[in-house]
């Protein structure tokens, strides 16, 4: 099979803006799938700069899926971003030392869990991802977007907050693409029905249903 190497770093030739990130990215809260690339009109190197306030003592992770496209300039915040907010001041007193590093009397930053991005996501220019959140398989994110909730499978959002534009296809063919799960298939097999991924959904649940019995 003539595709891609997984392992280089740039798989177009002569062109280093895009890379695949799981041969970039080094850190060790940081996980990448299989064919996830970055694309920066600067350097590949700004996607791990771009993961905001990810200390080891926050413990939060991020995790992207496979087949992901991350247009330049996307950030992630994550926890350690957080402040208090149901105290009477958010000013973070303990992180100077000295006489203030007992003011929290116990107390621990608010956290939101791990930041998690599906399968086959495509996150667009200049996207936000605030810390904790969920993006399902399949999901486009708008250039410019400020994602502050979860985004379910499947779906196109953007605006500041992110909200829904709409979904990509109906209930039924997303729970199918869900069942299906390509992304996992062995890349002989992906090869072979690239042309039907870039096609219509009819078209591609056809044919994989008359060609495999799924």
């Amino acid at each position: 099979m003539n595709i891609p190497n997984l392992s280089t770093v740039f798989p177009l030739a002569g062109y280093e803006r895009l890379c695949f990130l799981n041969n970039v990215v080094d850190h060790p809260q940081i996980t990448i799938g299989d064919y996830t690339y970055y694309d920066d009109f600067e350097s590949v190197g700004n996607f791990q700069r771009n993961v905001r306030y990810l200390f080891d003592f926050t413990g939060d992770r991020l995790s992207i899926g496979k087949f992901c496209m991350i247009a330049s300039g996307v950030e992630f915040i994550m926890n350690g971003a957080n402040h208090l907010v149901d105290a009477v001041s958010s000013f973070p007193f303990a992180v100077f030392g000295g006489d203030w590093a007992t003011a929290m009397g116990g107390k621990t930053y608010p956290t939101k869990g791990d930041t998690v991005v599906g399968n086959d996501v495509w996150l667009g220019y200049r996207a936000t991802i605030l810390p904790g959140i969920t993006i399902g398989d399949g999901a486009i994110i708008g250039a410019y977007s400020v994602v502050t909730r979860d985004v379910p499978p499947y779906t196109i959002v953007g605006g500041n907050p992110a909200k829904l534009i709409r979904k990509r296809f109906d209930d039924a063919d997303i729970a199918r693409l869900l069942e299906l799960r390509w992304w996992d298939w062995p890349i002989e097999k992906i090869t072979k029905y690239a042309p039907f991924l870039m096609g219509n959904i009819a078209d591609f649940l056809a044919v994989i249903k008359s060609e495999n019995g799924l």
